[in-house]
């Protein structure tokens, strides 16, 4: 029981990170490699500052703002610069190893004797591994509303608008550019407050945390238009959420069947992969059942002739 009550708990937190990448990858339609350096950055930041004194509450809005940086920076060296998508995530990604070990003051930094916010007094009365799925569920809660009622905004509105077909919002006097910036800030922003996040749960920051969360991040996305089907906007949000829980079950199961930490991201990569082959595979189904289908028509015409 607590090995499924920990898997949840920690989907929840890493659907943070799903939620942020939606924004870039499928509002925006930006394939953003910045998450790689700015969830490492939020769980640096986060960590830092609390072994400087600082309320963990608050570690986790620098942690939100200091990925939201990273994200502009990306931004600007996109839509100012005139660097190729990829490769403006990647620099950033790679300044920020830099940068994250500069702030932890060595290539990893322990919340041991430390407070936390998962230590407070209401969240260590609860039973083994409930207290990520408590924190977890109000994170989701907020930010998965907030964005809801952001998206039905005017300026909600010009952002997926951006995405869907830049030059139509261009024609209707969207500043395109800015709207790129400001999701990339607010998806990165996210990313970044998963790390912090993350990191309090796990006791520690490290700066090869985000090898692979990318990964994490689509699986949560894919698995979530996979399971759940045709979704609106609003609820593609929840759907990814609850994808990064499925994620986690599928991860269990497959070490429940002998696999070792450390084929962790190659199973990643292959269930990221048959996501993403079955909406091929079910779109060819259906039209070998519609070819069958009209073969069976053909031939009963056939015999009423």
């Amino acid at each position: 029981m607590s090995i499924v009550v920990s898997a949840i708990g920690q989907g929840l937190l890493w659907g943070i990170l799903g939620i942020g990448l939606f924004l870039t990858f499928r509002v925006l339609d930006f394939p953003d490699m910045t998450v790689e350096g700015s969830f490492p950055l939020g769980a640096s930041v986060s960590v830092a500052a609390i072994t400087h004194g600082v309320d963990p509450l608050l570690s986790l809005v620098l942690a939100f703002g200091a990925g939201m940086l990273a994200g502009l920076a990306t931004g600007l060296l996109y839509t100012k610069g005139k660097v190729p998508v990829l490769l403006a995530g990647i620099l950033v990604m790679t300044a920020l190893y830099s940068i994250n070990q500069h702030i932890l003051g060595r290539a990893n930094l322990s919340l041991l004797n430390q407070p936390n916010l998962f230590k407070n007094k209401l969240l260590a009365a609860l039973p083994p591994y409930f207290d990520s799925v408590f924190v977890g569920v109000g994170a989701i809660i907020v930010i998965a509303g907030l964005l809801m009622w952001f998206l039905q905004t005017n300026l909600g509105q010009a952002f997926i608008a951006t995405g869907d077909n830049e030059i139509m919002a261009q024609s209707l006097g969207v500043h395109t550019d800015a709207m790129k910036n400001m999701g990339l800030m607010v998806a990165n922003g996210l990313v970044g407050l998963s790390g912090g996040l993350i990191a309090q749960n796990n006791g520690y920051a490290d700066v090869n945390q985000g090898i692979g969360v990318i990964v994490i991040g689509l699986a949560a996305i894919i698995i979530g238009e996979v399971v759940f089907g045709e979704l609106t906007l609003n609820q593609r949000l929840i759907a990814t959420a609850l994808g990064s829980i499925l994620y986690r079950f599928v991860l269990l199961i497959v070490l429940g069947l002998g696999f070792g930490d450390e084929d962790l991201k190659l199973i990643s990569a292959v269930v990221l992969a048959v996501m993403l082959m079955v909406p091929t595979f079910e779109q060819r189904f259906k039209m070998k059942q519609a070819l069958k289908k009209g073969l069976e028509m053909t031939k009963e015409a056939d015999s009423h002739e």
